[in-house]
């Protein structure tokens, strides 16, 4: 009888120990998928849910997750929509815990870059906000007549202004670094 009881609690003690690593095993399986999870992903993974971005100013936009690109996210308001560069973001609020990889290659390469010449190409009038470090942010309206690798140029106009050439009060040369968000009114297709 001594002998079955000493089998049995080795036994015990060896099936403990194989659940021990098999736990650790699968604890650290899930901090290194974690780890290698982007914040793209993150927002694709929410996209539909209404979502808070808040910059380093503080200030907040709240609107409905309906794009998260490479490098910035587009949430659609009750009457605009806001682009917001991820390198501008300080937090964000309802996200989702699942992650979505992106799987075209295409989208993969477009940038903010992309999104910017899209808003040239269209003509869009816009509410440009420029972050300022320590000065706060101001908010320029007008038009992006031209985008390069790194920057903006933005015919400034007052706000609701049509971009003519009457109209235009300044050509403002934006850095992407400087962009904190856009906002355009939203057309009628969304």
């Amino acid at each position: 009888m001594r002998w079955d009881a000493l089998f049995f609690d080795l036994e015990t003690q060896v099936a403990a120990s194989e659940r021990l690593d098999l736990d650790a095993e699968i604890a650290e399986r899930t901090r290194t998928e974690a780890a290698a999870v982007e914040l793209a992903d993150r927002l694709r993974g929410s996209l539909g849910l209404l979502v808070g971005v808040q910059l380093a100013s503080g200030k907040m936009f709240e609107g409905i997750l309906s794009h998260a690109g490479s490098q910035a996210l587009v949430l659609d308001e009750p009457r605009h929509q806001v682009l917001v560069p991820y390198a501008s973001a300080v937090r964000y609020l309802g996200l989702s815990r699942l992650a979505v990889a992106e799987q075209s290659r295409v989208r993969q390469g477009l940038g903010l870059a992309s999104a910017l010449r899209g808003l040239a190409r269209d003509r869009t009038g816009l509410g440009v906000l420029i972050s300022g470090g320590s000065a706060g942010e101001s908010t320029l309206h007008g038009v992006i007549d031209r985008v390069g690798r790194d920057y903006f140029d933005l015919a400034v106009t007052g706000e609701g202004e049509e971009r003519r050439a009457v109209n235009v009060r300044d050509l403002a040369t934006i850095p992407f670094a400087a962009l904190a968000g856009i906002r355009s009114a939203r057309s009628e297709g969304f």
